[in-house]
């Protein structure tokens, strides 16, 4: 996928050290940037939205329960 793409996914929001990324039920995985932390969230099925800024980095607009 090219840099600016729309990502719309859903998948297992999980915490890798003080950064969160996103299990894809696609496989593979996103990190993601996020202006807000959702804990409440952690390892539970989310959709993602948000757009591609860097190789599997996805800066999110949204994080939700799927």
């Amino acid at each position: 996928m090219e840099i600016g793409t729309r990502i719309d996914e859903t998948g297992t929001l999980s915490r890798d050290g003080g950064a969160f990324c996103l299990r894809r039920d696609a496989g593979g995985r996103y990190q993601l940037e996020l202006q807000r932390t959702p804990v409440d969230l952690v390892e539970k099925r989310v959709r993602l939205v948000g757009t591609l800024v860097g190789a599997e980095l996805v800066s999110a607009d949204g994080v939700a329960p799927a």
